[in-house]
């Protein structure tokens, strides 16, 4: 038996494996956004570039993260919901680091790129095994 034929049974749980951790971040992120728990020292700084609008654009994220992250972590409607969360970390990017600098290394938008490219994969490629979808 090869290399790729032993990993390849173990496809569908890695994508599982993977859209759980990341449901698990996008939670925690909403969360901290939503009820400062874990506390995020740079939250209200981050979405001061907003104005009066800040509290507003805040709960907004904090929501879709949360209720996104819920979602992934069940593997509910996977496909729409890493979608929209793709979308949302690309908007995130360009919003709050792309201006600070092109190179995400330097301007803090690692986290933002992994999520976006992360979802995309999840929406190309469903949610994997141990989901409420099964395709």
């Amino acid at each position: 038996m090869t290399p790729q034929i032993m990993l390849h049974r173990w496809t569908a749980s890695a994508q599982a494996l993977l859209r759980i951790v990341v449901a698990l971040l996008f939670l925690q992120h909403g969360l901290a956004k939503l009820v400062d728990f874990p506390h995020m020292e740079n939250i209200k700084q981050v979405f001061s570039v907003f104005g009066q609008m800040s509290d507003v654009f805040r709960v907004t994220a904090g929501l879709i993260e949360t209720i996104g992250g819920v979602l992934l972590a069940a593997g509910f409607v996977t496909r729409g919901v890493a979608f929209v969360l793709c979308g949302f970390s690309a908007v995130a990017y360009f919003i709050v680091h792309a201006p600070q600098s092109f190179f995400p290394a330097l301007n803090g938008g690692e986290h933002s790129v992994l999520f976006c490219f992360t979802t995309l994969f999840l929406a190309a490629g469903g949610p994997g095994s141990w989901a409420i979808d099964k395709s």
